[in-house]
This record gives structure tokens, C-alpha cells and sequence, in this order.
């Protein structure tokens, strides 16, 4: 591996190689209008943001807030940030002002950016209590009237006082252990914690990346995840490394149109895309019936037997390959087009991916690559290869990082991607850190002798029944979550005789049954208490647990409105926050325990 300086000289290897190439495009409308940037145009426009967060007088090491969805601005301005020494703390867009508060104060940040009005909204509510807030500048849109707020195009114009030599003298005083970022959990429980991760920390990672990956001259890549979260912004700042273009999506809810426009070849996602998307593959054929579901019905045991192949590392009969290009054509064809036409493999990673979803991809000819990471760990540690995958594991670890498992079963990683520490929390660090340099990552796991890791839970939610049995819910969660007619899924049975499951109801799929069936509904929310859904719930689980050994099998389920991250039960990157879940419906869980 390379040791690069900062940031700034892995940056300026591409921009020297790449200069005339798209870095970045960002689509205007469905109809595919674009605009976009080459490493040259991207270069002179983060050179010119830090520039003009100099003549701010924001100084190396100082504090800088990005309240955003993803987007071009938010990259530029990141990029802007490390280039002069300056830390980028980034806020979830979905925060309510009292979290936003709570992180530009404890991170003591000096300066905010914020997308547009609906973010500068919670800003201005809690304006009181941010003294140390010198100026907010506004990635979309302008604020007339009020010297503490500008827009991003009168921002760019400030750098124009500052000269590049005095730029250039600021590159140079950034060393690989400065800070670059620090990065908030979003945190199931408690206040956010601070990761502190360096120049050195990114570096690293991205190169470490760049080993496990089958990233191609031309290659495109797509982003939609929240780049709050340290995942998106490793995957940026591999991309930067290997000089490829990044494709943005407009926002959550217009992914499906943006992945056609964009063409990838390959992007990152959490698990719960790759879920909707099997949801609606399979509801779509269950809907049309007749010949069109048993022609799907047909190409899928094709491709299941096609991903067998691959992943036993077998030759394809001749027989089933001249099966698998009439199921190709006739079937998985059209999910290729969703997808763009162009894509070889996806990254999943945040959460464990269902083995049943993971496979249907391989079969339909998209490789699903597990990987793992945490906010601690720059978001890196380990990664199924393009050439060497398994389904239900996250691969070997990449170049450079080191992994055991201690005596406990707990999975604990060592290497140049550790975060330096908690912001302000030395006794949480230690706690988290040990003395010669292992992360505890609180997730339980197995290493097999090709150095392949898989996780089997983790050490806090690891349920153990009134029975003594210990039960890692992620698994069970993520089967039962495969049924067309769920969306989510918790499970409850810590000191209980048994396990019970919260669960909430896929939209479209249960909408459709419910009409199909004669079940009449003003509002979605009457189907959570209709004895017919009910049942037909009770059935999906029941199908279920014939997966899973008797004590783990669900003996009760209560039907509950979705986890959001608006009603507070869901992290910004989809993690259900469980106490609080377990707070809202404790009724409704106390009901499915009775009293003997």
C-alpha cells in the first residue's frame, strides 16, 4: 500500500491520471438530464471551497457541520474540508433539531452546511443554543436578510481573497493523523458517539477496497446511500482512488428510475433494498398468475440451481446452461433492466442479507457481495470477492486488517482502519479499544480455515429464553422477512418461554391481497386488526419456522404500523431502535405472553 501524505495527495493522483473523465454526475429530472463534473472540474471546485472556508478563518482542525441528503454539494464540500485540514461532522438529514443540537455542540463545529429550507428550518429553531455556529451556508437556495446565512454560490465567491500558495502551504500542514471526519452513530440506544477517523484511517481503507474489488477501466457506480454514514463515504472515497464515475440518486423514493438512468456497474446498498426488490420480483409474478408464474416458477429453480454452481465452485451442465439463457431471456432479463443493463456486482453490507435473497440474485445473474464494517472500523473490514463468494458469510478480511475472535465468540478486528477514539468519551474508547490495538465490535462470529468470517449475532441482542436457550434473532428476523406480505420484522423472547415477533406489513403486496380477497379497507392501518390478514400473517410465519429448530421457532406474532426513522423506532441506516420499539408496543408483546 501506498502511504499518502493526506487525503488531498491520494485525490490529486487521480485528478493527475483521470483529469478529463466524469467524476461525478447528478440526474435533474426522470427524463435523464444530467449534469456532471470531470476529476479536473471537481479539483478546481474543491480547491476553490477551501479557499473560501479559509476566508472564513475556519482553521485546520476546526469543525465543520454537512446537514444534507446525498449529493453532489455534500461530496464537493467534504472533499473541500479535508483538503484544508478541516473535520466534516455529518448530520443524518432525518434528525430532528434537538439531535442536530446535541452533535454541532458536543463536536464543537464552527460552521454548518444545510441543504436547503427544510434543513435550515431546524437550524434556525435551535439558532440560541449554537453559539459557537459562526455562519451557515446553504447548499440549495438563498436566505435574504440574515449576514449568519449565505448561499453556496456566494460562498464559492469568498475563496477569491485567498491565493493559492496560501492553499497550497495548507495542504501541505495536513499529516496522516489528522482528523478528517468524526462520524456519529446513530445508535440504537444512548446519546451518539463520536468516531474519530484520520487522513490515515480513510487512506488505508480505500486502498485496502481497492484489493477486494473487480472495479474496471469505465466502470460507473451509484450512490444513494446517506453519506452521513461512514459506509457511503468509504465507498467515495474508494471511488476517488480508483478514478471512477459516481452516479447520484435524486432521493430514497426515486432509486428504481435513477438505477436505469444511471446504467451502473456496480453500487452499494443495506440489505433491506436488496429485500424490496425480491418482494416485488416475486409479488409481481404471484399477481399475474397463470402461465407468466409458472414460467417464473421455472427459470427461478433454474437459477437456484445455477447459483448452486457457482457457489460450489461446479462447471454448468450443458443442459442447464441452454436452460439458464431461455430463463435469462425470459425472466431475469427484465431485472437486469431494472437495474440498469450494466451491472456485474452489488455490495451489501450494514445488516445481515437473508441467504434466500442473496441466492435468487446470484441465479438471475447478479452477484450480491456481503461485506462488514462499522462506524469504528472506517466502515471495512471484510468482503466476499467477485471471484470467491459464499452466501450467509461476509468473506476474508481485506489487505492490511487483521481479525480473531476472542474467547467469548465476540469477532474483534485490528489495523490502520481503527478509529483513533470516541470524541470526548476516553472511557468509552477504552472500553471499545484495547491497549495493543483490537476494536471490539460486539458482533459474534465464526472464522473457517480459509480465513472466511461469519457472523451469528450479536453479543447485545443475543436473546436467551426462560429455558436457558441462546438465540441470535438477526437470522430468524431476516427469514420471516422474505414473505412477500412482510416488510419488517422483531423478535421478543428475552427471559420468555418463547419467542414471539412484532411484525409489520409489506404495502403493496398486502394491499393487493386484501383487494384480490374481497377485504374491504378506507386506510392501510385497518388491515393490522383484520382477522384475514391476521391469519394470513400467522400462516407466512408458520411456513417460516419450518427453517429454524423448535426453540426458535415464532409461537405468536402482533401485527404494528412500520419502524421509521420519523417515528423514532428506526436509526437513520435502518436499524430498528428495539427499547424503543419495545416501549411502544409493550401492550401489545405482554399480550402474547398471558399469565399462567
Amino acid at each position: 500500500m501506498r502511504d499518502y501524505q493526506n487525503i488531498h495527495q491520494m485525490l490529486k493522483k487521480t485528478i493527475d491520471a483521470k483529469s478529463n473523465q466524469t467524476a461525478y454526475r447528478w440526474f435533474l429530472d426522470s427524463e435523464g438530464t444530467s449534469e456532471s463534473v470531470t476529476w479536473a472540474e471537481y479539483y478546481d471546485q474543491v480547491k476553490q471551497a477551501s479557499k473560501s472556508l479559509m476566508s472564513l478563518d475556519v482553521q485546520k482542525g476546526d469543525k465543520a457541520i454537512i446537514l444534507s441528503n446525498s449529493c453532489y454539494r455534500w461530496v464537493l464540500t467534504d472533499m473541500a474540508n479535508a483538503v484544508a485540514g478541516i473535520v466534516t461532522v455529518g448530520i443524518y438529514q432525518s434528525n430532528l433539531p434537538q439531535d442536530c443540537k446535541y452533535i454541532i455542540n458536543h463536536s464543537d463545529s464552527v460552521i454548518i452546511f444545510a441543504q436547503n429550507k427544510d434543513q435550515l428550518d431546524k437550524i434556525l429553531k435551535i439558532r440560541k443554543d449554537i453559539p459557537n455556529i459562526r455562519k451557515v451556508i446553504l447548499f440549495d437556495g438563498d436566505h435574504k436578510g440574515d449576514d449568519w446565512i449565505i448561499s453556496y454560490d456566494e460562498f464559492l465567491k469568498l475563496g477569491k481573497k485567498v491565493s493559492e500558495k496560501d492553499l497550497q502551504a495548507r495542504i501541505k500542514e495536513v499529516t496522516p493523523q489528522d482528523v478528517a471526519t468524526i462520524v456519529y452513530t446513530s445508535g440504537t440506544t444512548g446519546v451518539p458517539k463520536g468516531a474519530v477517523i484520520t487522513h490515515d484511517n480513510i487512506i488505508f481503507t480505500a486502498q485496502s477496497v481497492e484489493g477486494c474489488a473487480d472495479v474496471q477501466e469505465g466502470d460507473e457506480g451509484f450512490l444513494f446511500l446517506p453519506l452521513a454514514h461512514i459506509f457511503a463515504r468509504t465507498l467515495v472515497h474508494a471511488s476517488t482512488l480508483f478514478g471512477t464515475t459516481t452516479n447520484f440518486a435524486r432521493g430514497m423514493d426515486t432509486i428504481v428510475d435513477d438505477l436505469k438512468l444511471a446504467k451502473p456497474h456496480w453500487f452499494p446498498s443495506v440489505p433491506r433494498i436488496y429485500e424490496k426488490v425480491y418482494s416485488k420480483v416475486v409479488g409481481g409474478a404471484e399477481a399475474a398468475g397463470g402461465a407468466k408464474l409458472k414460467i417464473f416458477n421455472w427459470a427461478r429453480g433454474v437459477g437456484d440451481q445455477i447459483a448452486d454452481c457457482r457457489l460450489e465452485k461446479k462447471p454448468i451442465p450443458l443442459l442447464l446452461g441452454i436452460q439458464y439463457k431461455i430463463a435469462s431471456k425470459l425472466v431475469f432479463s427484465k431485472l437486469h433492466a431494472a437495474l440498469g443493463g450494466r451491472l456485474r456486482f452489488c455490495i451489501s453490507g450494514a445488516a445481515p442479507l437473508d441467504p434466500t435473497i442473496a441466492k435468487f440474485f446470484i441465479g438471475a445473474g447478479i452477484i450480491v457481495l456481503e461485506g462488514l464494517g462499522m462506524t469504528e472500523n472506517t466502515s471495512f473490514t471484510n468482503v466476499n470477492r467477485p471471484d470467491n463468494y459464499r452466501v450467509g458469510w461476509v468473506g476474508p478480511p481485506g489487505p492490511g486488517v487483521e481479525q480473531r475472535i476472542a474467547d467469548d465468540g465476540e469477532i474483534m478486528f485490528r489495523g490502520r482502519n481503527i478509529m483513533r477514539e470516541y470524541y470526548k468519551m476516553p472511557e468509552e474508547t477504552a472500553k471499545t479499544i484495547t491497549p495493543d490495538g483490537w476494536l471490539h465490535t460486539g458482533d459474534l462470529g465464526e472464522i473457517d480455515s480459509e480465513n472466511f468470517l461469519r457472523i451469528t449475532g450479536r453479543k447485545k441482542d443475543l436473546i436467551i429464553t426462560a429455558g436457558g436457550k441462546n438465540i441470535a434473532p438477526s437470522a430468524i428476523e431476516g427469514t420471516i422477512a422474505t414473505s412477500k406480505y412482510i416488510n419488517q420484522v422483531m423478535v421478543i423472547g428475552d427471559r420468555r418461554k418463547y419467542l414471539t415477533a412484532l411484525v409489520t406489513l409489506d404495502p403493496d403486496n398486502t394491499k393487493a391481497y386484501a383487494e384480490a380477497n374481497g377485504i374491504a379497507f378506507n386506510d392501510f392501518s385497518e388491515l393490522l386488526t383484520n382477522d384475514a390478514i391476521i391469519k394470513l400473517i400467522e400462516n407466512e410465519v408458520a411456513e417460516k419456522n419450518k427453517n429454524f429448530a423448535k426453540f426458535e421457532s415464532i409461537k405468536k406474532i402482533a401485527l404494528v404500523p412500520e419502524f421509521t426513522v420519523e417515528n423514532s423506532m428506526m436509526t437513520p441506516t435502518f436499524k430498528v431502535k428495539k427499547n424503543v420499539a419495545l416501549e411502544a408496543f409493550k401492550d401489545k408483546i405482554e399480550s402474547m405472553y398471558p399469565k399462567d
